[in-house]
């Protein structure tokens, strides 16, 4: 079992926190208050980024030696916002956040995951109606495959998870975030992901 320190005590992260911790990890969740990202980061062994997108890569590059030697699973998607507080816009067009955060923090292995889900999916998966797919994206093989045993315990089932290659791959996953506004006005704010049929 790991230590994991997440980052964002919102909707994503809590949800995260209750289930890795169910899964027997050590969680620690930290909130904005002074110093509790520093600390948080220095205990955990992997870091979850749960932040807004927007303020991601400011709050991580300022523990960028905390971060050193350490996995960094981003769940974030770096967007600008609509009139109705959708999604509406990339952050870093033809780039990710991910890709930023990789560049800027050299000494530590950032994996792209869960980013292509409603929140509540990234902890229940076979609560769809169809098996859904969680991509990896990363430079890391050893990485890429601790984090796909979080996933397991997170309840992906293997034949779910699709590793894509290098970090440079998650500028599409995403770009998937655009689809969201779209699905959400269509068919309203239900649980979905995206699937890969074979």
């Amino acid at each position: 079992m790991s230590n994991i320190a997440i980052l964002g005590n919102g909707r994503v992260g809590g949800n995260l926190a209750s289930a890795l911790s169910s899964a027997g990890h050590d969680v620690t969740v930290a909130d904005r208050s002074p110093g509790a990202a520093t600390a948080a980061v220095r205990a955990g062994q992997i870091v979850i980024n749960a932040t807004l997108g927007t303020g991601s890569f400011e709050r991580l590059t300022a523990l960028g030696e905390e971060l050193r030697g350490k996995i960094l699973i981003d769940v974030a998607n770096a967007t600008v916002d609509g009139p109705d507080g959708l999604p509406a816009e990339l952050l870093y067009p033809g780039s990710s956040l991910a890709e930023q955060l990789q560049a800027a923090l050299p000494d530590t292995h950032v994996v792209k995951t869960l980013n292509t889900m409603l929140y509540t999916v990234m902890t229940a998966p076979t609560t769809l109606t169809q098996a859904p797919t969680v991509f990896l994206s990363g430079d890391d093989a050893q990485a890429k495959q601790v984090v796909a045993g979080l996933l397991t315990d997170l309840g992906w089932h293997q034949e779910w998870i699709t590793d894509l290659g290098g970090i440079e791959t998650a500028r599409a996953t995403e770009a998937a975030i655009l689809f969201v506004p779209h699905v959400i006005r269509s068919r309203g704010f239900a649980p979905f992901a995206i699937s890969i049929a074979h």
